[in-house]
């Protein structure tokens, strides 16, 4: 292949290759060609080039090949030399004229053809005068052509016209006239070809749309009979286009002759509507005899055309003309010739509505689809008026004629109006609320019209106005309830206001706010009084019955919860209505008249109905018992099926329809029941059911529409295109063969009015009844028979009549007949039942999975192949061994594959019969599927097959094409990821398969394009590098506007995964197309992603629109962040657009340049070239609703990338600069119409509080950058809380509320009114207690709402305590800020007033929620008229709303009863309220206390219940903040002195407590939570502590039982469980060796531990850990002397390894977190009163002892610890021995010791270790117990003095070695201090020298460093200090030293000379002591 990559074709390598791959070589090179011609130079070579290319047309090309050849020779010479043009163009004559008719030389004509038409399309008007002589060339051919040369010549000729453009005026009549006779064709593709062919005609020839328009639309008429569906959409096309060109003309010269009007256009039109091709209405007396209904083709191109008229006219005139279009489309429905049969009738209805959808679905934007909505509502309203007069005038004839036909313009008009309103969801509030309209009015009005599909209508109508605007839903209930109760008497307003009733509870299940509870009673007593009151009036008895059991078969759809309460009246109902016994059956059958054998069996069929939906509805119901119970009645109903034909032959056949229904209602019901029940009527149901398919009782019912779906989807190819999905496929279905699938209405079934509507359809079309039973009975046949998979064969048995199989498929021999059936079946000439047959064959493999069974039916099938010639039975055949591999699977069927590939290629190849060929390909294609691996070896060959047939099966037979299609995409998915390779053979077979996808993706037609996109989209999966996306993409992009569903489908799928990968190549590569681009493609500077939005307010395809929006995701997750300007202004657009022409004229005030692509934005959905009459739609509510999610994603990934998007300071293209835009966006939607817009607004604008709320406004310092927006964010709230928002809304906006007064952004109180204000006034509405107003939404929904408003309230109460952070940050700014900030408590005074109401609510929802928490075993015991706040109906949703706000609630409880210590203040108010206390204070005070303990207790009870049961076991899906928020809870709760008081008298609960919270440890993670607890545990143990202290007070006199009390008693013994100090500890070493991990002893002893060096924790971990060692600490003092000796070691052992593993030097020499706590948990330990207590002195004594053992072990300087901070160590090391001297005096050993490490302190090159140790040693040294310090005084004086000796040599040269000096200079002075009298001299010898040592040269001072003057004037004043102390010793000490005193002297008298710089010095002294030091002696010592 890589040859064939050459300017010029490779002759040479072309004549090495073989015959066969010769064509595939030659297009290679045409398809190279292509792509290079445009880029390079050919003036040299194009002579070469054209011999070359016009060689190749007389060398028979195949149909892609000439294509190709043709576009590259045009293209060729428009950028060359044109010389030679007409020779080519003669040469191409001559080919064309050619006489022979062969078909060798076919190719070669076509080929010739081809170049004709290209060479004009390309050079048009440059090719002169030639044109005449070749269109009339080509009209001459076209004369003799066979069909396959008329497609060609057409096409050609459409190319030629749209070439020359209005050039060509002088031959366009010829072309006409040869052109029109051909659009009878007999070949579909040919009258496809002639549509397209006058399509391009009709732009430029006025005759088609002036003087032959009549004639042009009766041609096209007679082209739809009998027309496939290409046909249709073409031929419709052409029509509507002509008609639209006819009304608006696109050229003058159409302006000066007369043109049609509306009426005449649209009267035209009607005439193929309602006649069809038969002529117009020249014969009156065909007309008058009304003969000939029209062919449905015929009907379904009028209505396709209709379509293509209105869209080509565009929206806006469609807005100013709908109300003629309307009544014009009404009027053909309410035409007698359009509904001369009820299903013509149902037929015409469908395509109406379907004219109605597309335009007005489609067309309009929102506002102008409510005008619409209006102009329905008037012709409805018109048309009732109508039917009331002729009611009113006497039963005439035509009256009853006006009422048929009125009825199905009712059905019509209703249908579009609620899928009208449906689509405008809460949009179309407009149409609903205004009076002059009175929708509601005009629809109720129905409900009473005397047709019943009418009135079935309106009640749907009616549930989709409750489905779109729920609040409508239970006024509209009550309403038709109490209609239903006053006109009683009516039979049509029992039947319509019944069917309102029904249709109203279906729509429920989609409003998810539900209705009041009450309305199910209400039902089922209307239900009832209907049933009991049928028999007193005859002439009502009917629709009583009927409407009596609708309603009940609607209320079951309501589900479990509320039906439970109705069951067992319901069983009662159902066990009466049918006989009890075959006696009593007996005794019915005796008497009765026609009549009440009617009523009966309509009201059997009602009650079988009811249970059907009982059973379908309340599965969770359904117990053995009930089961049980329904058996009953429906066995009686199977006897009495057996009875119905004798009293039909009794009363005649007009029961037949009522009997019909009974037995498709039992059919329903048992398929629904589990065929246990009912094994024993097996035998007699089965004979119903074969007969009533085999349609023994009625011959006339011959369709099933179960075929379709019995079939599997993949052989849709085999039917022709029936089963594929179109955009016209509701009209479409009623064309299908042996089907009844287009003729649903819902008058054939009522019942379908209340159930749910089947995926992907817009109303529920129920098919009449004949077809329904036999679906029915074919479905519970499958239920029934053993193998569910035989299914299928009985189809085929009833469509061959026989019906004699009928046991299982056991026994041989009817396994044998059952063969030889479907083996008949494979030879039958229908090509639907052959392939029935063969998904039977298959199936039967399948489940008898025998190997002899399987290669019998092969062998069979291969014998067939191999001699049959005839068509049927080779399709036949060849299927069958495709769905044997299907079903059997490659390896079952393996040994078969060989034979089956071979003969399958053989056939493949046979060109005479493409049917064959589409066979035997679709099979070779399962084979592909289903061998995988197995088939490798047979790739090749079966590639090279299909590329061969690719290039030369005419493109007219698609099937085959679609065929090849899937075989290549079956290959590709077998050589799977193999295709990266590089091998020579991976090469081929890929190219191979490039090239077959090109063939595809230029064939014409759309099923083969998407066939090739999902090819090249497999082959993207496997080799990603080798397709080519710059040209994939644009392809992709021109098909996302093709009017193929499944060509969008397959290119959205494609871009979808596409752009998981490559996002940003993807949307490179399709805003290039828009740059290149002509006008006629949609992408704009919006790029791809634009065009998406865009297709998202068009599609109505779920499976597309679900594509589209997760392209859209991954485009947004890859790209937002680098485009974020971009992608917000798209989601901008799309929420801002009211209409897009507003928007469009606003970007043009912003820049004038972008004017030139503006007029690309118009193009977004215009068809035409006309712009101004096109504006595109605004975006609707459900696209708008999906740019807010988007909003919210670009926010999170903003957040994700990087925390700079919140910054203000960064100057990028940050989300902070966009942050008006995000605040706008939130704004428009939070308060648009579109209730799920408003939810994904208040959503936004909460991610948009939380993500900015701490973001500053660098302009203003202490001020954030969302201030400024808070009368937006007001403005946005309050139409949320006005009275008529749905609750779910409110909810939202309570949360809203309450996140932004927390947020903290708002620091004046008085602006956070506005919002405060809106919360105060829904608690109001909370008050209002449960009975409230009038409800329009369930229970549940008002128990949300509620909830909603109470957790607001929670989280603005307890968020005060964490608002305060803003200005806390630094301590020392915080009198600079002064006023603006608030003070921690402010938010308290917005919550204070409310508080005595809000405490009350909170508690009562926390004492439901502790309810609603018990398991289900419990549930007895909740209160029988549910709680505050739900009621026991809607008990299960209410669960849910609890659980999401319970948490804060808990916290502001807790912080309430903290701050009033347990409302202790109003007893007064609560005792009443509390039911098992006396009301009043009457029996005087000395009851309050006990009854405040008892609150104080049930409080507690509640408070820790709840939080106990829900840490126990925290749902994973539980948010960390409810986790957090109960952690909170308990610990606000535990500091309140009651609750103290509370948790440590009853231990237990303690300990409790505390294994929860350890548990909860061991489940979550985050550090938070984790200190959280620490906090609770540290309440706790302190709650304990003040407990046990009380104890010791109250027993002080008694010294035994001193000793006992605490933990531990006299044996110092724990036990687990009982034990608080247990229970802690565990939890406490949990974290620490959860932390530190080095402290559990287990890990360093194992084998592969390796030492970690200690290091730095982080913050939180250190947090944490300091938290834990100080509990730990204060664990002895819960423990008896005896037991605090058991924990002591455990607790010190602990608490030194984190000292060892947490002293880290600090770069800042500041001391780590959990040092400090560390060191004074030591001193707390040895200082405790323990040490008093003689019993336990001797243990004691040892513990210290070890303990600083340790210490002085960890302390020992290590290589392997260079940054062990000293300092924290010889700290703890003193404390030791400050505080623990008894114990330690003269242990040497000890002693010893810590001599070592003050000493190499000491010797420490750090100054401040020094100075740390200076300070140390002096408390050491000052201790009172002298045999302590005098061994240290010895030991360490010598070398102090030494080293500040020494310092005179080496003067400080920093602050801190300053700093080192001073503190050893204080030592020693204090030294001095201590000494005896007597030794005072020596002391002051050592000291005074050294001072003066210190001191400068007077002469020197001037140019030292700061520091040593410091030190200068340190010692100067230290002398003039110590002299006045001693005067005697000092003047010896300087007596003795001449030179001391002159250099002291000196140095006084410059002191006094500069007393100046003495003021200074005196300042600057301050500055060089540091803080630290003292700060920590404080915490110690």
């Amino acid at each position: 292949m890589e040859l064939a990559h050459s300017l010029l074709l490779n002759e040479d390598a072309l004549a090495q290759i073989t015959e066969a791959k010769r064509p595939v070589f030659i297009f290679e090179w045409l398809r190279f060609l292509d792509k290079v011609l445009v880029a390079v130079d050919v003036k040299e070579k194009q002579k070469k080039l054209v011999e070359q290319l016009t060689g190749l047309i007389s060398s028979a090309p195949g149909p892609p090949t000439r294509k190709l050849l043709a576009k590259n020779l045009a293209t060729l010479y428009s950028i060359g030399d044109t010389f030679t043009v007409f020779q080519t163009l003669d040469k191409c004559n001559d080919i064309i004229k050619s006489k022979d008719d062969t078909p060798a030389y076919l190719p070669t004509k076509l080929a010739a053809v081809a170049c004709v038409g290209a060479f004009y399309e390309k050079m048009g008007r440059m090719l002169g005068s030639s044109f005449p002589d070749t269109i009339n060339n080509l009209l001459k051919a076209l004369k003799s052509a066979e069909s396959q040369g008329r497609g060609e010549i057409l096409l050609s000729l459409q190319k030629v016209l749209s070439g020359l453009g209005g050039a060509a005026a002088s031959c366009h009549r010829d072309i006409y006239k040869n052109a029109r006779s051909l659009l009878t064709d007999r070949s579909m593709a040919v009258r496809c070809a002639v549509a397209k062919c006058l399509l391009e005609l009709q732009n430029e020839a006025v005759f088609m749309w002036t003087t032959e328009l009549e004639n042009l639309a009766t041609l096209c008429f007679k082209a739809l009979e009998g027309s496939n569906y290409g046909v249709r959409v073409a031929v419709a096309k052409l029509l509507g286009t002509v008609m639209a060109t006819a009304l608006m003309p696109k050229q003058a010269a159409g302006r000066l002759k007369s043109f049609s009007t509306l009426e005449e256009v649209l009267e035209l039109m009607a005439t193929g509507f309602l006649r069809g091709g038969s002529g117009f209405l020249k014969s009156g007396g065909e007309m008058l005899k009304g003969g000939g209904s029209v062919s449905r083709e015929v009907r379904v191109g009028v209505t396709q055309a209709y379509v293509v008229f209105v869209t080509t006219l565009g929206g806006q005139w469609l807005e100013r003309n709908f109300a003629t279009f309307l009544s014009h489309v009404l009027d053909l429905v309410s035409h007698p010739r359009a509904t001369q049969t009820h299903v013509e009738a149902v037929y015409s209805r469908r395509c109406v509505s379907f004219m109605l959808r597309a335009t007005l679905g489609g067309l309009l934007g929102e506002k102008a689809q409510i005008a619409a909505g209006k102009e329905i509502c008037q012709a409805i309203s018109k048309q009732m008026r109508a039917v009331v007069v002729n009611d009113i005038s006497g039963e005439n004839k035509a009256g009853a004629a006006d009422v048929s036909a009125s009825q199905h313009v009712m059905v019509c008009a209703l249908k579009e109006l609620g899928s009208l309103v449906q689509s405008l969801s809460a949009t179309a509030s407009p149409l609903i609320q205004e009076p002059s309209i009175g929708l509601l009015e005009t629809v109720t009005s129905v409900l009473l019209h005397p047709s019943m599909a009418a009135r079935l209508a309106a009640a749907w109508c009616l549930r989709c106005v409750a489905v779109a605007l729920p609040y409508q839903l239970t006024p509209l209930l009550d309403r038709c309830a109490e209609r239903i109760n006053n006109l009683k008497s009516s039979p049509e307003a029992v039947s319509g206001y019944s069917f309102a009733m029904a249709a109203l509870l279906g729509g429920v299940h989609q409003c998810p706010l539900g209705i009041p509870h009450s309305k199910g009673k209400l039902v089922v007593s209307i239900a009832e009084d209907l049933l009991r009151t049928a028999a007193q009036n005859s002439r009502l008895s009917l629709q009583r019955t009927q409407a009596g059991w609708l309603l009940l078969g609607a209320l079951m759809t309501l589900g479990s919860s509320l039906v439970r309460y109705h069951l067992p009246k319901m069983l009662l109902l159902w066990r009466n209505v049918f006989p009890r016994s075959s006696k009593e059956l007996e005794a019915e059958k005796a008497r009765g008249d026609s009549f009440t054998w009617q009523v009966t069996l309509e009201g059997r069929a009602g009650a079988l109905c009811a249970m059907r939906s009982f059973v379908a509805h309340c599965p969770e119901l359904l117990t053995e018992d009930v089961i049980r119970r329904l058996m009953t009645p429906i066995e009686c109903a199977m006897t009495m099926m057996a009875q119905v034909p004798a009293i039909i032959k009794v009363h005649g056949a007009h029961l037949k329809a009522s009997a019909a229904m009974v037995r498709l209602r039992l059919y329903d019901i048992l398929a629904l029941l589990p065929p246990k029940t009912y094994e024993g009527s097996f035998n007699a149901l089965l004979r119903e059911l074969v007969a009533e398919f085999t349609l023994t009782d009625n011959s006339a019912n011959t369709t099933t529409s179960l075929l379709r779906s019995l079939c599997h989807y993949d052989d849709s190819v085999l039917m022709g295109s029936w089963l594929q999905e179109t955009d016209h496929k509701s009209i479409e279905d009623q064309l299908q063969p042996n089907s009844a699938s287009g003729s649903g209405a819902l008058e054939h079934d009522p019942s379908s009015i209340y159930l749910r509507i089947p995926v992907g359809e817009a109303i529920p079309g129920p098919l009449p009844l004949g077809v329904s039973v036999i679906d029915a009975s074919v479905a519970l046949f499958g239920v029934v028979f053993p193998h569910v998979y035989f299914c299928e064969i009985v189809f085929i048995l009833c469509f061959c009549g026989l019906a004699e199989n009928k046991s299982t498929l056991g026994p041989e021999e009817v396994r044998k007949s059952a063969l030889a059936l479907v083996m008949g079946a494979l030879d039958n000439p229908n090509p639907i039942l052959r392939c029935a047959a063969g998904e039977a064959l298959g199936r039967m493999a399948q489940v008898v999975g025998e190997a002899t069974f399987i290669a019998r039916m092969a062998q069979t099938s291969f014998d067939k192949l191999k001699s049959a010639r005839d068509v049927v039975s080779r399709t036949g055949h060849s299927l069958a061994l495709g769905c044997l591999h299907r079903y059997v699977g490659g390896i079952g069927s393996g040994q078969h594959l060989k034979t089956s590939v071979s003969i399958l290629l053989a056939l493949a190849q046979d060109g005479s019969s493409h049917e064959v060929q589409t066979w035997s390909l679709h099979s070779l294609a399962l084979i592909v599927d289903s061998s995988g691996p197995m088939y490798r070896g047979y790739v090749e060959p079966t590639l090279s097959l299909v590329l061969t047939l690719l290039l030369t099966v005419p493109p007219s037979h698609t099937e085959v094409h679609q065929c090849l299609g899937r075989c290549l995409g079956a290959l590709i998915t077998t050589v799977g990821p193999e295709l990266q390779g590089n091998g020579a053979t991976i090469s081929t077979i890929r190219s191979s398969c490039l090239v077959g996808c090109a063939i595809m993706q230029d064939h014409s037609d759309s099923l083969v394009q998407a066939a090739a996109i999902s090819c090249l989209q497999q082959l993207h999966m496997f080799a990603p590098r080798h397709v080519n996306l710059s040209s994939l993409v644009p392809c992709l992009c021109v098909h996302l506007c093709s009017s193929h569903l499944l060509l969008r489908r397959a290119a959205v799928a494609c871009l979808r995964q596409l752009a998981q990968r490559e996002a940003a190549e993807v949307c490179e590569y399709a805003m290039s197309l828009a740059k290149r681009a002509g006008d006629n493609l949609n992408i704009t500077e919006t790029g791809l992603e634009g065009v998406l939005f865009g297709m998202l307010d068009r599609e109505t395809d779920r499976k597309l629109c679900s594509d589209i929006h997760d392209t859209l995701g991954h485009m947004l997750s890859s790209l937002a962040v680098e485009k974020l300007s971009h992608w917000l202004k798209l989601c901008k657009d799309v929420l801002a657009a009211t209409t897009a022409v507003a928007f469009e004229v606003e970007k043009d005030e912003e820049d004038s340049e972008k004017k030139d692509e503006m007029d690309d934005d118009t193009m977004f959905t215009g068809l035409g070239e006309d712009d101004k009459s096109k504006p595109s739609v605004a975006p609707r509510w459900v696209t708008r609703v999906f740019a807010a999610d988007c909003l919210c994603r670009i926010i999170l990934l903003c957040e994700n990338a990087d925390k700079v998007h919140f910054d203000l300071a960064a100057a990028r293209d940050l989300l902070v600069l966009h942050l008006s835009d995000l605040i706008r966006m939130a704004f428009m939607a939070a308060t648009d119409h579109s209730n799920q817009l408003r939810m994904a607004g208040l959503q936004a604008l909460e991610d948009i509080i939380k993500k900015f709320a701490s973001v500053p406004e660098p302009e203003f310092p202490g001020h954030v950058i969302l201030e400024q927006y808070q009368a937006n964010v007001g403005a946005a709230l309050r139409p949320a809380f006005s009275p008529d928002t749905p609750s779910d809304i409110t909810a939202k906006a309570c949360q809203v509320c309450s996140t932004w007064i927390g947020s903290g952004v708002v620091s004046d109180l008085n602006d956070l009114r506005r919002v405060h204000n809106l919360l105060v006034s829904s608690l109001d509405k909370v008050q209002a207690g449960k009975g409230s107003s009038s409800q329009l939404y369930s229970e549940s929904a008002t128990t949300m709402e509620k909830l909603a408003v109470l957790k607001a309230w929670a989280e603005v109460r307890s968020k005060d305590l964490i608002r305060p952070v803003r200005s806390g940050e630094d301590d020392e700014e915080e009198e600079d800020l002064g006023a603006d900030v608030l003070p921690p408590d402010s938010l308290i005074t917005l919550v204070q007033p409310e508080l005595p109401s809000l405490s009350r609510l909170w508690l009562a929802m926390l004492r439901d929620y502790a309810l609603l928490t018990l398991p289900a075993e419990f549930s007895s015991q909740l209160p029988p008229d549910g709680g505050a706040f739900y009621t026991p109906e809607t008990i299960d949703t209410a669960r849910l709303h609890y659980r999401s706000s319970w948490a804060p609630v808990l916290h502001a409880v807790a912080l309430w009863l903290n701050s009033t210590g347990f409302g202790a203040g109003e007893e007064k108010e609560e005792i009443p309220s509390a039911p098992s206390k006396t009301p009043g204070l009457s029996q005087g005070a000395s009851s309050t206390p006990k009854v405040f303990e008892e609150l104080v207790k049930d409080r507690m009870h509640l408070m820790l219940g709840v939080s106990i049961e829900f840490l126990c076991f925290p749902r994973p899906e539980e948010p960390i903040e409810h986790v957090m928020s109960c952690l909170q809870a308990l610990c606000t709760l535990l500091e309140s002195p009651c609750a103290k008081t509370h948790i440590a008298e009853d231990q237990l609960l303690a300990v409790e407590l505390l294994n929860v919270l350890h548990r909860l440890l061991l489940t979550r993670d985050p550090p938070a939570v984790q200190l959280q607890v620490t906090a609770v545990v540290q309440e706790t143990i302190r709650a304990a502590q003040d407990h046990l202290q009380r104890q010791r007070s109250s027993k002080e006199g008694e010294k035994d039982s001193q000793a006992s009390l605490g933990e531990g008693g006299d044996t110092g013994e724990l036990v687990p469980g009982k034990s608080l100090v247990f229970a802690a500890m565990e939890l406490l070493v949990f974290i620490l060796v959860r932390h530190l991990p080095q402290l559990n002893t287990r890990v360093k002893e194992s084998p592969s531990h390796v030492p970690l060096r200690p290091q730095r924790l982080p913050e939180e971990s250190a947090r944490l850990v300091a938290n834990t060692v100080s509990i730990l600490a204060e664990l002895p003092s819960l423990c008896s002397p005896a037991g605090s000796m058991t924990i002591l070691p455990t607790v010190l052992f602990l608490i030194t390894g984190v000292l060892r593993e947490t002293a880290v030097k600090t770069s800042d020499n500041s001391v780590p977190v959990p040092v400090s706590p560390a060191l004074q948990g030591i001193k707390t330990i040895i200082t405790s009163p323990l040490v008093r207590v003689e019993s336990i002195h001797t243990q004691w004594t040892g513990l210290v002892r070890s303990s600083l053992a340790s210490v002085l072990e960890y302390s020992q300087p290590d290589d392997s610890r260079p940054d062990m901070d000293q300092v924290s160590m010889l700290t703890a090391i003193t404390l030791f021995l400050l505080s623990a001297s008894n114990e330690l005096v003269g242990v040497t050993v000890l002693q010893k010791g810590c001599m070592d490490r003050f000493r190499n302190a000491l010797n420490s090159s750090d100054p401040w270790v020094q100075a740390r140790c200076y300070q140390l040693l002096l408390s050491v040294f000052q201790h009172s117990n002298r045999a302590l310090s005098t061994p240290y005084i010895h030991s360490l004086a010598p070398l102090m003095v030494e080293k500040l000796k020494a310092v005179e040599r080496s003067r400080p040269g920093t602050a801190a070695e300053l700093q080192s000096v001073q503190e050893g200079i204080r030592v020693l002075e204090n030294l001095v201090g201590m000494g005896e009298e007597q030794n005072r001299v020596q002391l002051l010898a050592l000291l005074v020298p050294t001072l003066v040592s210190y001191l400068l040269d007077e002469n020197a001072i001037s140019s030292v460093p700061q520091v040593s003057k410091a030190l200068h004037d340190f010692a100067l004043q230290n002398l003039m200090r110590i002299g006045p102390l001693y005067p005697a010793a000092f003047k010896i000490v300087i007596g003795a030293a001449p030179e001391l005193k002159t250099r002291l002297e000196s140095a006084i008298r410059a002191n006094q000379a500069s007393s100046k710089a003495k003021a200074a010095a005196r300042q600057a002294q301050p500055a060089v002591q540091t803080a630290p030091t003292i700060k920590l002696k404080k915490s110690f010592f």
